[in-house]
């Protein structure tokens, strides 16, 4: 009751954003006869003006009226498109960092223009983030005419591109590219041995389109830069010949869609155990025996490519190459691979080329990637239904824009059906009604094979349509611009051309560039004339027969997709229609609907081909697709709260490295970390409070001998009265420094200050790469924790943590001992970094990581340990090498305590 009274009296917070930003509009608007008066070198000249401004300590704040009408009237003159007031106010949310949602067709793209412009004029770079390619370089180009009217430099980044051509991109004012190639470039650079050869600059302020598929849809999938690792592709065709066969019967496995998990029954696990051995694979021993750890990784992930995923469906096959189609977009995604062996086990499964295993090199997830920005704003058509997690994870704010015009499009309740041929009859019925009255209809479905048995049923009746899917990618934007031609029928997966709008009657621009295959000069200008003429007599006959019809065949579990389907429909005030279809065989209403829908359905008499209309069963749906968001929102809290501790550690690794670059001389930093690791040895034999009957001096002096190339009297000095630990660390420091500055006399100091920072960087690539391979195998088991009463995500952080320590351990360790044992000739050049094989990998669903190698175990399971540092030399099971343990690490016992706090205090 006080939450609707407050509501009444101070309104809700989007209200009133809206009547602070609506003030502001009357003081552009006021400018706009005075900027029309001025010539174009004038409106040019307000770029050095505002620029001059900012210089004397004006606030971007203070020049956006001005700024805000200058870049209108350059878009009137340059484009012939005038800002209206409604998207003044969607730039102002957008230039205070907020997600300005905007229906289709209401001109997102004009509005980044008025943010772009103003926040670039302070010379740090702006981003304009699209979803791909032929939007970046569309909108570059498109838009990039307003900017170089206003002197500013566009840039456009893309796939192919040479570090030069990236370089130079990001040094322009305005800066256009998909997510994922600002996200490699980032990784990239954190892998360049040299400043000069960094792409990037700092970064700035950043506009994401459709910001709802990139930190939404997209968070769950982390950017991957990977080398490649040991070649096991014969493995996973032998293990995928054996799990083929086995899971024909049903009854050897449990699935569960809602979750997304596979799991071998007990006569599962037999029946593989059985033709494993048969094959020749199992030699001795059970399955899950820890020695076949390996084997049993390959059947589960084996198990999973033929039960959880299906051709057509989550991938297609294409040019012998399994091809990831994304959920969200009915998209190909190029490149990308699911990691974990899920990818090769899919290959296996349709017999193509199984492609080498990969080993992370650097990953980032998106979420991580833009809280990068000091400021970031985004604009999409549908980011209401998801306002709270953008609130949470990214402190940014949702603000609804009204739209320009009333919308007039008809959004009728949803038809379910008892079976899913009576729903695509019922859908096939629609379309030929929609058709004999000239009107437009656009099918949306989920999948491509759902497309494909849709257009099959159309053939059967003769119905001439197109299909736009992942096969007809490259003909897209073709096929969306006629989509609002008389009758035109398009059938379509979600990816239903995010970005372009259906014209009603066509798009004439299009025909016109189709017929001559030009975009200007006299002949496309004639064409484009007609076409004109054309399109606008087919418009008034589609507006006559209702507007464009958009179909839904399936409810999607995000309302965000559905809304965007029927936001295809009614741009601009134009009329139209939408209406879902749905059966209870549909995956949604199966899987997360109620058990009791088919019955209530049978005691309401519904007969076969009767569908039930009413609110209250959009009501339900609304309330499951909730449900399913709701569950996807905390698997991708959970997943960031795991990304947060690498990404912690990722960025202090970065800013080092950074720091190692930026540094003409390193010899103070490598003197430390040569006293460090001395320490570390001494510390390893010479225990804190321990006698000297116990030093371990035999093994001191071997390892003085093989890391630092010394051969000192180590044992001697033992037999010395009242010798203690520090003096036998300060004997060894001095003999390294004695032996080093001989070294670096030799060599010559400036040969050796390059060899130090080029070894350093190294190294650090190095002990960085396996430190991320050993996190992989911790995040992969720690599920497990929770059996034991402890909470997993408390354990990832203080493993993670002890895992860093050894890291940096390792690094100072090897750095030493390579600087210490170099012999390099003056002439001889210096050691390049190799080159790395860059490929985004794709985990199916990160956050299910856990419950997957649950689902892996039993009896006698256990997960891969994390690589052990081969220098450390103890043996868990063996208590006498416990001695070589450092200091740091946690105790071999087992206890989970610190070595110096354990064992290691004797």
């Amino acid at each position: 009751m006080f939450a609707s009274l407050a509501r009444a009296i101070f309104g809700t917070s989007n209200e009133r954003a809206l009547k602070r930003l609506r003030a502001r509009v009357p003081q552009i608007n006021a400018l706009e006869p005075a900027m029309a008066a001025l010539s174009d070198e004038a409106l040019r000249g307000k770029t050095g003006e505002f620029r001059a401004r900012l210089a004397q300590g004006a606030s971007l704040d203070e020049l956006l009226p001005e700024a805000f009408a200058t870049v209108r009237e350059a878009s009137k003159r340059v484009l012939g498109l005038r800002h209206f007031d409604v998207q003044l106010i969607g730039g102002m949310v957008l230039h205070e960092g907020k997600i300005a949602e905007m229906k289709t067709g209401e001109g997102k793209t004009l509005v980044a223009t008025l943010p772009v412009y103003l926040n670039a004029l302070a010379g740090k770079g702006v981003h304009v983030v699209t979803v791909n390619d032929y939007l970046a370089r569309r909108d570059a180009e498109w838009m990039g005419r307003v900017y170089n009217f206003l002197g500013l430099s566009v840039g456009v980044i893309v796939h192919g591109l040479t570090d030069e051509e990236r370089r130079a991109a990001y040094a322009a004012d305005v800066t256009y590219g998909t997510n994922n190639e600002f996200g490699f470039d980032y990784l990239r650079d954190n892998m360049k041995y040299r400043l000069d050869e960094m792409v990037q600059r700092d970064f700035n302020y950043a506009i994401v389109d459709e910001v709802d598929s990139i930190l939404i849809d997209e968070a769950r999938t982390p950017l991957i830069i990977s080398g490649p690792a040991e070649d096991s592709s014969d493995l996973y065709r032998r293990v995928d010949a054996v799990v083929r066969e086995v899971v024909k019967d049903k009854a050897t496995y449990e699935k569960d869609e809602k979750f997304r998990t596979v799991a071998l029954t007990e006569q599962g696990s037999e029946a593989v155990e059985q033709a494993l051995r048969e094959a020749g694979l199992l030699e001795e021993g059970s399955l899950y025996d820890p020695t076949n750890v390996t084997l049993v990784h390959h059947v589960n992930q084996s198990v999973r490519a033929h039960t959880l995923f299906t051709r057509d469906v989550d991938y297609i096959v294409r040019n012998d190459k399994v091809v990831i189609i994304d959920e969200f977009t009915g998209r190909m995604m190029e490149g990308r691979r699911y990691s974990d062996g899920l990818h090769q086990a899919l290959e296996a499964k349709e017999h193509v080329t199984v492609q080498p295993e990969n080993q992370t090199l650097a990953s980032i997830t998106f979420q991580n990637y833009f809280r990068l920005y000091p400021k970031l704003a985004g604009m999409t058509g549908t980011a209401a239904t998801e306002a709270d997690e953008f609130a949470e994870i990214y402190k940014l704010e949702v603000v609804e824009i009204p739209t320009n015009v009333p919308v007039a499009r008809k959004d009728e309740d949803d038809e379910v059906y008892r079976t899913a041929a009576e729903k695509y009859e019922a859908v096939i019925r629609l379309i030929e009604e929609a058709r004999g009255r000239g009107q437009p209809c656009l099918v949306g479905t989920t999948s491509i094979e759902k497309s494909e048995l849709i257009s099959g049923l159309l053939k059967k009746k003769n119905i001439p349509h197109n299909v736009l899917n992942a096969r007809y990618h490259e003909q897209e934007a073709g096929i969306i611009a006629q989509a609002g031609r008389p009758g035109a029928i398009t059938i379509a997966t979600n990816m239903a051309g995010r970005g372009t709008d259906i014209q009603l009657g066509g798009n004439a621009e299009m025909l016109a560039r189709q017929e001559t295959g030009q975009a200007e000069g006299p002949e496309f200008e004639a064409a484009l004339a007609r076409h004109r003429a054309e399109v606008e007599a087919a418009r008034a006959r589609v507006k006559e027969a209702g507007g464009l019809f958009v179909i839904g065949t399936e409810r999607h579990e995000s309302r965000r997709i559905d809304n965007q389907l029927r936001g295809r429909s009614g741009r601009q005030g134009d009329p139209g229609a939408s209406r879902f279809f749905l059966s209870l065989e549909d995956d949604l209403m199966r899987i997360f609907g109620s058990d009791r829908m088919g019955g209530m359905l049978e005691k309401l008499g519904l007969k076969p081909g009767e569908a039930i209309v009413h609110p209250w069963i959009n009501k339900a749906l609304e309330k499951a697709q909730k449900k399913v968001e709701a569950r996807n929102f905390d698997t991708r809290k959970n997943l960031l709260k795991y990304d947060d501790v690498m990404n912690d550690q990722r960025r202090e690794v970065y800013s080092q490295r950074r720091a190692f670059m930026n540094a003409d001389d390193v010899s103070e930093t490598v003197a430390q970390m040569r006293r460090e690791s001395i320490g570390d040895m001494v510390d390893r034999a010479i225990p804190e409070n321990a006698y000297p009957e116990q030093w371990d001096l035999e093994g001191l002096e071997r390892r003085v001998r093989e890391q630092l190339g010394l051969d000192l009297p180590v044992q001697d000095w033992g037999r010395e009265e009242g010798i203690d630990e520090t003096q036998v660390r300060e004997r060894i420091e001095e003999a390294a420094e004695r032996h080093y500055a001989a070294k670096v006399a030799n060599i010559g100091p400036d040969l050796m200050r390059m060899v130090e920072k080029s070894l350093l960087l190294q190294v650090f690539d190095q002990v960085w790469k396996e430190h991320l391979l050993a996190l992989d195998h911790l995040r992969q088991g720690i599920g497990l924790r929770a059996y034991g009463q402890r909470d997993p995500l408390n354990e990832y952080k203080s493993e993670a943590f002890a895992l860093f320590n050894n890291m940096l351990a390792e690094l100072r360790e090897r750095v030493t001992s390579l600087l210490m044992r170099i012999e390099l000739r003056p002439d001889a050049p210096l050691p390049s970094p190799e080159p790395v094989r860059v490929m985004d990998m794709r985990h199916p669903d990160p956050a299910m990581a856990e419950m997957e190698m649950a689902e892996a175990g039993g009896p006698g399971y256990a997960p891969a340990p994390p690589p052990r540092r081969a220098a450390d030399g103890a043996d868990p099971a063996d208590p006498s090498t416990w001695h070589r343990t450092p200091r740091n690490a946690p105790c071999p016992c087992g206890s989970g305590r610190k070595y110096k706090h354990c064992h290691g205090r004797v």
